[in-house]
Parts: C-alpha cells; structure tokens; sequence
C-alpha cells in the first residue's frame, strides 16, 4: 500500500450486484421483458429480455476473482502465454465489503480511502442488451436504482458516492429518474460511452434531450461516464471479431481497433452544442483509459479552425473545462496532465476488480512527473470536488 500523508479518495471503486438487483422492485408486468435467473445446464444463469446474458461469465459473484489478479494483462505483460482462465487462477469466496456498505466502510479504512464513487460491474453492461425495448430498458434501470438507493445509498456517511445509472432512451423518463436521484442526494449519475441507445436520436446532445441536461446542469451534479457495453462491437464484427459482448472474452484485433465510444460520445456533445446550452455540466469519465483524450482534441481543434461558424464557442476550451479523466493506471499519466491538467485528473483503481488494483493507493506509483501539490489533487481533492456543490 502507497504511503501518503492523507486519506485518498478513489474515483472508480464498485460493488457485485445482488442476485436481485434487477429483480427486487420490478414492475412484475416487466419482469419477463427485463432480468430474471434460470438453471441452465446446471448453472445459475442471467436472463434479460428472454436470453442468456454473457456479458459477465459468472453474474452471482460468488465466487469471485481477487482484486487486481489481472494487473499484469493490463500493463500488457504475460510471458506465459496464459489463457484468460489460468490468469484469474482460483477464485474467492465473495466478501462482505462488495455487498454490504458498512463493511466496505471498514475496508476503506484499511485501504486509507476517505470514500470513493461506486459503479456498477454487471450494470454497464445491461443498457445495450435492452436496446431494443426502451420500455423494458427504462424498467430495468429503475427497479435497480431502488435497489442500489436501498443497499447502498446516493451519499452514503459523506464517503460513499453510489451513482444511479440513468439511460436516455425515454426523455421524460430520463428527466423523472434524474428528478427522484436528486431528491435521494444523488451526486453523480452514471451513464456509459457511446450513443443514446433504445432511441432514434443517438447523439446525447440531440435538443430532445435538453430538459435532462438542464436539471443536472442547475444541480451541479456531475455525469460520470464509466466503461460498459457500448454497442460498439459492431465495429469489430466488419473485421469478423465481433458479436456479443463479453467482458472478458479478449480478441487482438478488439483490443487494436480504433473505435473509442467514450470519445465519441464527447465528440457529439462537443460539436452538437451541448456545452455551450449548459455551460456548468461536470463530467467524469471513469474506467475509459485516457489515451483517447489528445486525438479527440486535435480533431475537434481542426473542426473548430475548419467550420467555426459551426460553434458558438471553442469546443476544445469547452471540453477542457469541463471534463475530468479517470486514466488506466497503465496510461502515460504525465502525457495526460500536459494535455489536460493535473487539476483534471482522477485517482481511480477499480477496486474489487481483477483488472484493476489490489491496493488502491498504488496508483500512486504510476504518477510519475506528478508534484507533491499534483498528487494531492490527482488522490484526492479533484473528485472531492466533484461532488462538492458548487461555490454560489
């Protein structure tokens, strides 16, 4: 565990979903149309919308792999030649601290974590899988928002920051979950990279989805984009390795095409104005890496020069001010503070995850160039402010 002469606060922790996350408060007229369980071939198996699901191979958690098992994969290191299963190697009997919020309170204190933001794991994956029935999508995300408000609360001692996830495929919908958050002390929602899906207006800075933007706008609340099936093997499937999203079903060629839906989905608020319409939106992306971030600066830059009179103002200036970055620790994290500002970036580790780190503050140790006054900012104060309100 990194030393460090104060408490850190980590931007990407998670829970394991409860086997009734989905379940508990659906709409049981939607049931069928959203998550259910079924014994297939012996196992314990997801359903959602009447399908297998495989978006995570074993979605009761329980077993589990241990945190940062996979940090090596990551850093794009294995000389052994290991298939993905010999990786993970045995797995551990699910702990307390992944499902219960008073036990993670214990476990922050052992990791010297003040708080943290808590996503999703199985979550993220589940708004691409009912794309195609926004009725059930909008069902299934409330029911799991009630869930996550009753396990582990918006706000929880001033240390757990649980995000609801909130699609925008009902904009009306949108605008009534993002309502009920802000009256549970909502500091952050949640959404994934890529387009609005389960909607024919794809880009989420479409006007139709202004009211939404507005409310979370005058709130002050910060959109925190984290990774998660955005649809964007489609790409992958032109080169024939595509298909159904899995996450961890690794492939060369996924991992070395050039599809970025985090920064696409910037693009599109960028360029369609949404920055200039609500000019104090915060975002966060979490768990998307940043090597994305300098290209998509570069392109919107050349936009801008090309076709200013498509802008109101400069989306570049625009995206900076608004945006904080939550790296892959194996990123250049220097290159990310020249580029957007050690003010701007976020200690995340991932943590419970296998692919993440074991021990949180380690992250530390990849902040090479980084000052003392930096690393605070980047462990601590940056995603404090966050979910601070704003200064009158």
């Amino acid at each position: 565990m990194a030393d460090l002469p104060f408490r850190a606060f980590d931007a990407d922790h998670h829970y394991y979903e409860a086997e009734d996350a989905f379940t508990r408060h659906i709409d049981p007229r939607m049931k069928k149309r959203c998550m259910d369980w079924a014994i297939v071939g012996g196992r314990k198996r997801l359903l959602v919308g009447g399908r297998i699901n495989r978006f995570i191979p074993n979605p009761t958690f329980d077993p589990v792999a241990k945190p940062g098992i996979l940090d090596a994969f990551f850093r794009g290191r294995n000389p052994d030649a290991k298939g993905i299963a010999e990786l993970f190697g045995e797995l551990d009997p699910i702990h307390p601290a992944y499902r219960d919020r008073d036990a993670r309170l214990v476990q922050l204190d052992a990791q010297r974590l003040d708080g943290c933001f808590l996503f999703p794991t199985l979550g993220v994956g589940m708004e691409e899988s009912l794309k195609d029935d926004p009725e059930a999508l909008c069902a299934a995300f409330r029911a799991f928002n009630r869930w996550l408000a009753e396990d582990w609360g918006f706000h929880y001692q001033d240390r757990i920051y649980a995000a609801p996830y909130i699609p925008l495929a009902d904009p009306d919908w949108a605008v009534e979950e993002l309502e009920w958050a802000l009256s549970q002390d909502a500091r952050l929602v949640c959404m994934t990279p890529g387009p609005v899906r389960g909607s024919t207006h794809g880009s989420p800075a479409d006007p139709i989805y202004d009211p939404f933007w507005a409310r979370l706008n005058e709130a002050g609340v910060t959109l925190g984009i984290h990774s998660g099936d955005a649809g964007y093997n489609k790409f992958a499937d032109e080169y024939g390795s595509g298909g159904e999203f899995k996450a961890f079903a690794f492939d060369p060629l996924r991992i070395a095409l050039s599809a970025a839906p985090v920064a696409d989905k910037l693009a599109a608020m960028a360029c369609h104005g949404l920055f200039s319409r609500h000019p104090n939106l915060r975002v966060a992306t979490i768990e998307c890496g940043s090597n994305w971030l300098k290209p998509l600066l570069a392109r919107l830059r050349k936009a801008y020069g090309q076709m200013p009179m498509a802008f109101q103002h400069d989306p570049v200036e625009q995206l900076r001010a608004a945006l904080s970055v939550s790296p892959y620790y194996e990123d250049d994290l220097e290159e990310l503070k020249h580029t957007l500002g050690a003010d701007h970036v976020l200690f995340g580790s991932d943590y419970p995850h296998a692919e993440g780190l074991a021990e949180p503050t380690d992250f530390l140790y990849d902040c090479k160039g980084y000052d003392e006054d930096e690393i605070r900012l980047v462990m601590r104060e940056n995603a404090l402010g966050l979910v601070r309100p704003r200064p009158a």
